[in-house]
Formats: C-alpha cells, structure tokens, sequence
C-alpha cells in the first residue's frame, strides 16, 4: 500500500510539472513568433511571474519523489526500476534545462521593455522557444515512463 501510495505522488507531480510545460508549449511557444515585442515582453513577464515560484517547488520536489520511488525498486534492480531511473534522469535533464538556459533568459526579459529590448531579441525569443520545446520533450518522456514503470511494477496475473 505504501508503495502504492508513493507511486501516486509521483504519477501527480510528474503531471504537474510536464502539465505546465505542455500547456506553454501548446498555448504560445507554438506561435510565439506571431506576437510583437511589446505582446511578448508583456506576456513573458505575465507568465514569468505565474510559474518561477510555483516551480521553485514543484520541480524539486517531483525530483526528490521521482528518487524516493527509484530507491524503493534499486533492490530489486528489475524493469521497473530502470523505468523509474530513467523518468528521474530525464526530469532532472528537464531541470537542467531549465536552470541553465530557460531561468536565464527569463531574468532577461524581466528587465525589458518596450524602449530597451535588445535589437536581437527574436533570436533570443527563439532560443527560448527551441529549448522550451526541449524541456516539454523530456518532461513528456519522463511521465510516460513513470506510467509504463507504474504500470508494470503493479501488474498482477487476472
């Protein structure tokens, strides 16, 4: 039951995070380039403000359950837990997308406006968006095998 339990903590918070990503992607970064500077200075800065701090949280704590579930099935070393190591290495590679290329973008939009945005500013907003794309790509993988490690390590004959 306990595992049980764990599992599901995992199942919500994976879909938390892999859900913000999602929904970014498919509500603007898909046509973030339609926006003028001023719509995306202000939408970036909007949006900013909604997630940083949420996902201070979330995305760490989806890590260390992401590790908790990992440990309880190293010793038994069977799918499953490779299945579970593998979601954990690519929530982490989500993470570090994210401290190292998304976070510093954002601080830099936070202290744009109309009158100072840098004259390479679509290039930045490109940036973003590919790795943004990346970040949704390995945050998406990482859910579907927590599912498919969820699924197996429960399996019972019938």
């Amino acid at each position: 039951m306990k595992f049980n339990i764990v599992i599901a903590i995992n199942l919500i918070l994976s879909m938390l995070v892999t859900g913000v990503f999602w929904g970014t992607w498919f509500t603007l970064t898909r046509s973030i380039d339609q926006f003028s500077a001023a719509e995306f200075i202000h939408i970036g800065k909007v949006i900013i403000a909604n997630v940083a701090n949420p996902m201070k949280i979330l995305m760490p704590l989806t890590i260390l359950w992401l590790i908790v579930l990992t440990g309880m099935k190293y010793p038994t070393k069977g799918k499953d837990f490779y299945l579970f190591f593998g979601s954990l290495l690519l929530m982490i590679t989500t993470l570090l997308i994210t401290l190292l290329v998304e976070v510093p973008i954002d601080d830099e939009i936070k202290t744009w406006t109309v009158n100072n945005i840098p004259n390479n500013w679509e290039s930045i907003r490109e940036k973003w968006a590919w790795y943004h794309g990346l970040r949704t790509v390995t945050s998406i993988f990482s859910f579907v095998v927590l599912c498919v490690g969820s699924v197996l390590c429960n399996k019972r004959p019938v």
